[in-house]
């Protein structure tokens, strides 16, 4: 493929590199169309859990304009959601799915995260709705210091208990939203979030990671060259059984 500047496969991870942002997102969108529609063909509904972040516009734009996926078979999921912020704020993650898909596609149900509920109840609320069936795909991105989800790696966990919880951002994240330009100061990045856990995100049957910019350079080194751990918790998709990992070539830089 001409819009392809490298591909290759690190352990059980395959990345690509695309000329420009625009290749990247269509590529990754072609990747995760092929798999929704090889599985409607094989079951009633297709449960897919989605980032919501600026790297993922290219992707979704794409994805949702795929004629061929029959949306109102889909059940979609909210992989993070910040506490505290005041419930009219346009910095919900909720908004930007809002936005990128449920306003775009007759989606037949999208289960958002509520950041303003009671955090437990919230938790149970959630986790029940996890437990209903596998989770067929995860459309995510990589954060600056390597996380997926909001899973920093102060917090990250490989084996943790919990399907979703609630954890402390670290600094690196929070400027991560300042430097995204979803908020002018890292003092208005709120402190806390609900995330999916590691586990529940690696338990999706297929990982489609689309990862643009110089300002993940570093992070997509770590995971493709660094050892599993959770210092880079993006390393663990290189343990996936159907990850695929598809950068710009300014993300990809040297590694």
């Amino acid at each position: 493929m001409s819009s392809i500047i490298h591909e290759d496969k690190r352990n059980n991870l395959y990345y690509y590199v695309g000329k420009t942002r625009e290749d990247m997102g269509k590529l990754a969108a072609t990747i995760a169309g092929d798999r929704i529609k090889k599985l409607l063909k094989q079951k009633a509904e297709v449960r897919i859990i989605f980032a919501s972040a600026p790297s993922q516009d290219e992707m979704l734009s794409y994805l949702i304009n795929n004629q061929e996926i029959d949306w109102s078979r889909i059940i979609g999921f909210h992989m993070d959601e910040y506490i505290g912020l005041p419930s009219d704020s346009d910095q919900w993650f909720k908004k930007y799915l809002e936005k990128n898909i449920t306003s775009k596609v007759n989606i037949k149900q999208f289960h958002f995260i509520d950041g303003t509920k009671p955090i437990r109840d919230e938790v149970n609320r959630y986790t029940k709705l996890l437990n209903e069936a596998p989770i067929d795909l995860v459309c995510l991105g990589v954060g600056e210091n390597g996380h997926i989800a909001f899973n920093d790696p102060p917090v990250a966990d490989f084996n943790d208990p919990e399907k979703i919880k609630v954890v402390e951002l670290d600094q690196f994240s929070r400027q991560q939203q300042v430097n995204d330009g979803c908020f002018p100061k890292i003092e208005d990045v709120p402190t806390h979030a609900l995330t999916l856990t590691i586990p529940t995100l690696t338990a999706g049957k297929t990982m489609v990671c689309t990862v643009p910019g110089r300002t993940k350079t570093e992070a997509i080194n770590k995971m493709l060259n660094n050892s599993v751990d959770s210092s880079c918790p993006a390393t663990i998709l290189r343990r996936h059984r159907d990850a695929h990992l598809i950068v710009d070539k300014d993300a990809f830089g040297r590694s």
